[in-house]
């Protein structure tokens, strides 16, 4: 597929990966709603078997291997939920996986992935070491599953868009933790297809936001990767981007960035108000709301991206708060 995915190949990949993921609930947030004077509602990729959206593109993307690939074996770069879904694929079809990490991924994440059968190698203090690594190993012979970039994942991350316009055809506005662009692109280019008019609005963190940063200036620009809250959304868009950037541009009307400050209150408040463990990657969403950063529709649904994270975190910050 060298054409960027559009409507009828997420729909595709919806039949591809039935079975193998979470339908995700959506669910009500009253304390958000209050503070929004609007309806808020939480779609809950956290709850997926390998706790977050992840899996859902590199399914699609793997079950799409044909049995020679399949023998050669597949590597990922990842920032931990990419590698933790490429890991619990890859297990589940006798695929052998090579997850490339950089130092910077929380401990968990790596015994996540290690408890799969992954292979993991450690390539350095950013994700662009880790990319160069994975990138070496592809060279080998091994199949690149890339985390955002492959139209495959972001069909399969777009079938989020498709369940959301299923479940609650009324929803106005879309707001999608902002990374490398998988996800939000995959989702934006379902639902407006579906909906013209719903509005799709990326968060990410002020600390080194590639795409926010990328879309602002009209061309793909390097950042300064910094630890963060919200590991799952750190790292470059790579040298060359083929699909998502172009999608943003053309299907996401805003974007937004929040602090590391902003983050952990909404982490708090998703613990304590909503019950949800939410790392900072699927926080952002609320944290944007909750800073006033946000201009909510009449039913907004805020895409919690994953929950990643020792539930120990969040209940800090809501006692903190």
């Amino acid at each position: 597929m060298t054409h960027h995915p559009a409507l009828r190949d997420v729909r595709e990949a919806a039949r591809r990966i039935a079975g193998r993921v979470v339908r995700t609930p959506l669910r009500e947030s009253p304390h958000l709603s209050g503070i929004a004077g609007a309806r808020v509602v939480l779609k809950l990729e956290n709850t997926q078997e390998t706790g977050s959206f992840k899996i859902r593109g590199a399914a699609n993307r793997m079950l799409a291997l044909t049995a020679e690939e399949r023998r050669r074996g597949v590597v990922a770069v990842s920032s931990g939920n990419h590698g933790r879904a490429v890991a619990r694929v890859a297990a589940d079809l006798g695929v052998a996986a090579t997850i490339c990490l950089s130092s910077r991924v929380p401990p968990a994440k790596v015994s996540a992935i290690a408890a799969l059968g992954a292979e993991i190698v450690v390539a350095g203090p950013t994700q662009d070491d880790a990319d160069a690594e994975a990138r070496c190993l592809a060279a080998g012979g091994r199949i690149f599953i890339h985390p955002f970039d492959d139209p495959l994942v972001i069909a399969g991350q777009g079938t989020i868009g498709l369940e959301v316009l299923e479940d609650l055809p009324e929803v106005s506005t879309l707001v999608v933790p902002l990374s490398g662009g998988g996800l939000i692109s995959g989702i934006a280019v379902a639902a407006k297809a579906l909906k013209p008019g719903i509005r799709v609005v990326g968060v990410s963190q002020d600390r080194g936001p590639a795409m926010h940063d990328s879309l602002r200036a009209g061309r793909l620009v390097e950042v300064v990767e910094e630890d963060t809250l919200a590991d799952a959304l750190a790292g470059g868009l790579g040298p060359e981007n083929h699909h998502t950037f172009a999608m943003c541009r053309r299907l996401v009307d805003q974007t937004v960035v929040v602090s590391e400050e902003e983050i952990a209150a909404a982490m708090g408040a998703l613990f304590r108000h909503d019950a949800q463990v939410v790392e900072g990657g699927g926080a952002v969403g609320a944290a944007a709301l909750l800073a006033g950063k946000l201009a909510v529709g009449q039913t907004t649904v805020l895409v919690i991206s994953g929950g990643n994270v020792d539930a120990a975190v969040p209940a800090a910050f809501a006692a903190r708060a």
